[in-house]
């Protein structure tokens, strides 16, 4: 695609207050394939007035109505499938087949889940003598990351949508060409000018000049606990709604009774997925004494495959975090199993799939986020143990657990500390909730609750 050289603001693509760019890179060769506006906090303001114009018009606008304007959405998402497949490929680096079947196929299925709730959607209810409506919050900014480029923006821009809110998205600075396809299909879809508006740019001047923007009235963020913190911080002196999808360092626990190959072999291709670039990957695979030596040596076979099959991390300064966090594995003491630091390829930000075992819970890369293909094994006596080690972080986002029959995983995954658990390999379901407990977030994405998070509640009393 030919990128825009400008902000989508109030319905057309308009020239950016300044002149600063920011080069978009491959990481599979480290070419740049194209260069972007660098936003300023006068673009912001520009797109924040906008939103905040066409807001009356829309909060009025009938559920019925913005929920055919989602439906069009997702249709001229579908439409150019092939096209944002490609762009996510060039830009993020995942490999084809996954940017077709889970960057692109996962947000339709988001937008088409929330254009059939916001025609459905009880935004008026009755409590005793009174009637509670539930209203738009108002003006969004939507701050999103790069490691799901269109997925993160459809589960949070779909949503307010169908509240009745409108919204400015300030995207990750390595993938904004996605962000630019999805404005296109929004223009195609019709949706009145100034209801979606689009400023790229870097986050510590575009992404806090929208957090900081009086005009704002809830921000939204998926990203990293420390910039998470900030944005809270933020929020906070303003008193201003936020929403955030932090990160996670989240167990596998394979319980004795478990199918050890196929939940070991799940739990690796989990972590291995996107490079490891999930937030909500499992990272941590806790297995019992008695199979423990033999979850190293399926987990060894499991990872040997991915080595060529998985794409590179997103740039430079990713495949150096994660190189180094190998290296502080190896420093502590934990046994290098598969892979290692050094770089696989002379070209691109490739890192080796890598697994650690006798990895302690206390250690850096059982405790830190490390967001690339890195799984770290680890053992427990019984199931108190388990859980123990299971809950020992300040994360709580994601996780799984498998055992032989549903109902002792069901037991086990209630007494974790996490906003989301799979249960035996459980399947993604765009109508579930997903978001963390701890410093894993505040707030839910998805569903019926994600729609919550962009409505205010008003009660008349008779």
């Amino acid at each position: 695609m030919k990128a825009h050289d400008g902000m989508y603001i109030d319905g057309a693509w308009r020239p950016a207050a300044g002149t600063d760019t920011i080069a978009v890179v491959n990481p599979a060769d480290e070419q740049v394939i194209a260069h972007v506006p660098a936003g300023t906090a006068d673009d912001v303001d520009a797109a924040v007035r906008a939103a905040r114009r066409a807001l009356p018009a829309w909060a009025a606008t009938p559920p019925a109505e913005r929920a055919a304007r989602i439906a069009a959405i997702r249709d001229a998402l579908v439409a150019r499938k092939d096209e944002i497949a490609g762009t996510v490929t060039a830009e993020l680096g995942s490999p084809l087949k996954l940017s077709q079947a889970v960057h692109v196929g996962l947000p339709i299925a988001v937008a088409g889940s929330y254009a059939e709730l916001a025609a459905s959607y009880a935004f008026e209810e009755k409590a005793g003598n009174s009637t509670v409506h539930l209203e738009p919050v108002g003006v969004v900014g939507a701050i999103t990351p790069w490691n799901y480029p269109l997925h993160q923006i459809v589960a949070k821009v779909a949503p307010a949508l169908a509240a009745g809110c409108t919204i400015v998205l300030k995207p990750a600075e390595d993938t904004p060409l996605t962000a630019q396809l999805f404005a296109e299909a929004v223009h195609e879809a019709g949706l009145p000018a100034g209801v979606f508006n689009l400023v790229t740019g870097l986050g510590p001047v575009a992404g806090q000049a929208l957090a900081e923007h009086e005009g704002v009235d809830l921000v939204s963020f998926t990203g990293s606990t420390a910039v998470g913190r900030q944005i809270g911080a933020t929020a906070g002196a303003a008193v201003k709604r936020v929403a955030l999808e932090l990160g996670g360092k989240s167990a596998n626990v394979i319980l004795p009774s478990a199918d050890l190959a196929k939940a070991v072999n799940v739990g690796v291709a989990n972590v291995m997925s996107n490079s490891g670039q999930t937030c909500s990957a499992w990272t941590r695979m806790l297995v019992h004494d008695s199979q423990y030596e033999e979850a190293v040596a399926l987990a060894v076979e499991a990872a040997a495959k991915y080595g060529e099959r998985i794409g590179p991390v997103v740039n430079a300064k990713q495949q150096r975090r994660v190189r180094g966090y190998i290296e502080k594995g190896v420093a502590e003491g934990a046994r290098l199993v598969a892979g290692g630091p050094e770089a696989p390829r002379d070209q691109g930000y490739f890192v080796s799939p890598t697994v650690f075992a006798d990895v302690t819970p206390e250690m850096t890369i059982a405790q830190e986020e490390i967001f690339g293909p890195v799984l770290s094994i680890l053992r427990y006596e019984d199931e108190a143990d388990a859980l123990r080690i299971a809950n020992g972080t300040v994360y709580g986002l994601a996780g799984a657990v498998w055992a032989g029959e549903e109902t002792e995983a069901v037991a086990f995954a209630r007494q974790l500390d996490t906003g989301q658990v799979d249960i035996n390999g459980g399947r993604f379901n765009p109508l579930a909730p997903f978001g963390g407990y701890k410093q894993s977030g505040v707030g839910r994405e998805l569903g019926s609750h994600g729609l919550s998070e962009y409505l205010q509640t008003k009660s008349l009393q008779f």
